[in-house]
């Protein structure tokens, strides 16, 4: 799983303890199990100038195409790519 966001005063770490506690309880309903769902640790890259955060928004937008999900990036539900104009700006 890829996201990307701007941190500001609640460390990173505590926003990914709480969405893993979050999905890992959602799945396990759906799944009908129990016991953990997610690895303890996570990956994270400091984004360095606004290039690498665009190359990295465009890499993550364009997963579910390369995985052949999906033929256009605003088609995967779970995307910002859906949300943005046809200038590369999020309208929500």
């Amino acid at each position: 799983m890829f996201m990307l966001f701007k941190l500001n005063t609640i460390p990173l770490s505590i926003i990914v303890a709480d969405l893993k506690e979050y999905t890992a309880r959602e799945a396990n309903k759906k799944l009908g199990r129990r016991g953990q769902f997610w690895a303890d640790d996570y990956w994270d890259t400091f984004m360095r100038n606004a290039e690498h955060e665009l190359k990295t928004r465009r890499y993550i937008e364009n997963n579910p195409t390369k995985a052949y999900l999906v033929r256009d990036p605003k088609d995967w539900p779970w995307s910002s790519a859906r949300f943005r104009d046809d200038h590369g700006v999020l309208r929500f």
